[in-house]
């Protein structure tokens, strides 16, 4: 049998979030301000997931170097401005958060999204209490798929990977803990494609699933 998890390190967007309609205005917005024309959600969804800079990137394909900055620049703002306008917790989130927390679970997040942003969005959506640290793109030198997020929250907790459990809706989640030897979730409602989570140990369709994997529920 599994040791029961101590440590539930969290991807954000895409698993704990629904940000899709304001990463798809701040997309928009910037692209309006460069003079291209607009993606839907759909177009957007496939550029998540490696930070503001790629997907500023992937969204202006061809665009030097200045009018990268200047892209990225434009989508940082609007989505500092515009964090929380339409981007909710998904279904069960807030309710097994509570759980796993009353259970003495310690919680983490690791993002590809800007620390500052992560703390905001969290503190609006009112759970940013529970998580004892919180990683983004700009915390260390190295983000997801490395697995170098993860290691530093072993050691910042002092729990060994086998009791350590990383959830997460694509790739650059699975890549990340299976590099640091932690057991691994895949969550199918992200906005990875169901082929990324292909190496999970788990894969739940619903949050409130979390609490059937033993590792977990323990």
């Amino acid at each position: 049998m599994p040791m029961p998890a101590e440590l539930i390190i969290f991807d954000l967007d895409g698993t704990l979030i629904d940000s899709l309609a304001d990463l798809t205005d701040a997309t928009n917005c910037m692209l309006a301000s460069c003079g291209r024309a607009p993606l839907s959600e759909a177009e957007v969804r496939l550029l998540v997931g490696q930070g503001a800079r790629r997907l500023v990137e992937r969204a202006l394909p061809g665009a030097p170097p200045g009018e990268i900055e200047r892209g990225l620049e434009l989508f940082i703002a609007y989505n500092h401005a515009h964090i929380a306008d339409k981007t909710r917790l998904y279904p069960g989130v807030r309710e097994i958060l509570d759980t796993l927390s009353f259970r003495g679970r310690r919680l983490a997040v690791i993002s590809n999204k800007n620390v500052s942003l992560c703390r905001e969005v969290l503190a609006i959506l009112g759970v940013v209490q529970l998580f004892g640290e919180v990683l983004g793109a700009d915390s260390l030198p190295f983000r997801k798929p490395s697995p170098e997020p993860v290691l530093k929250l072993l050691a910042d907790f002092g729990v060994g990977p086998e009791r350590t459990v990383m959830v997460g809706d694509s790739i650059n989640d699975i890549a990340a803990g299976r590099g640091a030897g932690v057991v691994t979730v895949g969550c199918t409602w992200g906005y990875g494609e169901p082929s990324e989570l292909a190496g999970a140990d788990y894969r739940v369709d619903s949050f409130a699933e979390l609490l059937n994997i033993g590792v977990i529920a323990g």
